[in-house]
């Protein structure tokens, strides 16, 4: 062995030998690299804008990794549930692109309409405070108490401004929660957006009763919402009014004309 060390020339052409096998391998590798395929996901049919991508309208091909760019989606867990952007069609055998495919909450607002038909979206006004320290996320379930103070209640007149405090309706998941300029709260978190409004679907019924009691200014009327914990239950409650008392109580303070 001290013999071959000392021999300059031998260990010249070993170590030429040794670096063209090393360049081999990086060589081989790089090739297998380029040529092996990857499984990845690629629409089945035409998705339109602001479309939930389900299972039917995705499938699986090989592709030489050569051929995608560092855009491509290559999971079909980053694919499927999401949306389609506002702005993109899918054309069918495509293969999805990050800027095609997007989450609900970053789709505008005119896209995200997906409530039960007969129901009616409701904007309720909201702050830092009023959401539990931005606490309130879009999927969440919220209770809808009401706050007011009044001299008549349940037939009794007073002198004195009696607390009118209680449920009014339980259950409304949370379609979106928007700061002062209509964006979504949580889809940019390092803006620290605030937020200003709370976005949910009920019933016109409903819509028409909270609306109400939002407009009774002369009872210092004021909706509440109480974040529970209904979204973290395999079968949520049904949305429906906690309290007939408070329900029967605006509608006597008001009068609805239907056009």
């Amino acid at each position: 062995m001290k013999k071959i060390l000392n021999n300059k020339n031998l260990v010249t052409v070993l170590g030429i030998i040794v670096l063209i096998v090393i360049l081999f391998f990086l060589y081989s590798k790089r090739v297998n690299d380029s040529i092996n395929p990857i499984t990845v996901p690629y629409a089945t049919k035409q998705i339109s804008a602001g479309t939930q991508i389900t299972n039917d309208m995705v499938d699986t091909t090989e592709v030489p990794p050569a051929m995608l760019t560092d855009t491509v989606l290559r999971n079909l867990s980053d694919v499927v549930g999401k949306y389609s952007n506002a702005d993109t069609i899918i054309p069918e055998g495509s293969l999805f692109y990050e800027r095609n495919v997007v989450e609900k909450e970053e789709l505008p607002a005119n896209i995200i309409l997906d409530y039960p038909e007969g129901y009616v979206l409701y904007n309720l006004s909201v702050n830092t405070m009023s959401t539990y320290g931005n606490s309130i996320y879009p999927g969440n379930y919220i209770d809808i108490y009401l706050k007011a103070r009044t001299k008549e209640m349940q037939g009794v007149t007073t002198n004195d401004k009696k607390l009118v405090l209680g449920r009014l309706i339980e259950n409304i998941q949370v379609i979106a929660v928007k700061d002062a300029q209509g964006q979504p709260v949580f889809q940019d978190l390092e803006e620290n957006r605030v937020p200003a409004l709370v976005v949910f679907a009920v019933p016109e019924e409903y819509f028409i009763l909270l609306k109400k009691a939002e407009y009774l200014r002369t009872y210092e009327s004021e909706l509440i919402p109480v974040p529970t914990n209904e979204s973290l239950k395999n079968e949520p409650g049904q949305l429906n009014i906690s309290s007939e008392s408070l329900k029967k109580w605006i509608n006597d303070v008001t009068v609805w004309t239907a056009s």
